[in-house]
């Protein structure tokens, strides 16, 4: 299994956070993928990430640990679960989203690898926090928002 983490603070509170990342399709097409669609608690993405695309069957699942999570249904992973966690600081918030996965080598053989993978992983991250600042923050309920 491979893991990618990434954390960072967000001046706003976690409940505003939170809110944020509970509009589903924005907040996963903010990672850049190329489509995304969301249907109840079904979300499909496609994303080309050379030399190969990728399509994912997301469900979002229940987990007492996270304040959001899902796991891939189908696609090119033999297992794929993302979560994210927000907690209170003395600064907003801080936001940490850890994707465990496993490739399923037969689906990827030598198109990919899980550097690229974890490469790509982390900048999908990344920017799902940079849209996440930004929403915070225009949604005017930052914490230094008057």
């Amino acid at each position: 299994m491979n893991t990618v983490t990434v954390s960072r603070t967000v001046d706003a509170s976690p409940e505003t956070v939170r809110d944020a990342m509970r509009d589903i399709e924005p907040f996963v097409r903010s990672a850049g993928f190329d489509a995304v669609a969301v249907d109840g608690e079904t979300v499909r993405v496609a994303n080309d990430v050379d030399p190969a695309s990728v399509e994912l069957t997301l469900e979002l699942v229940e987990d007492p640990d996270a304040d959001l999570a899902y796991e891939q249904r189908e696609g090119i992973f033999e297992s794929m679960r993302t979560e994210y966690a927000v907690t209170s600081t003395a600064d907003g918030s801080e936001v940490t989203a850890a994707t465990t996965f496993a490739l399923d080598v037969a689906l990827v053989g030598d198109l990919l690898d899980a550097t690229v993978i974890e490469r790509q992983r982390r900048a999908e991250l990344s920017a799902q926090f940079d849209w996440l600042e930004g929403r915070c923050e225009s949604d005017g309920r930052g914490e230094g928002s008057t």
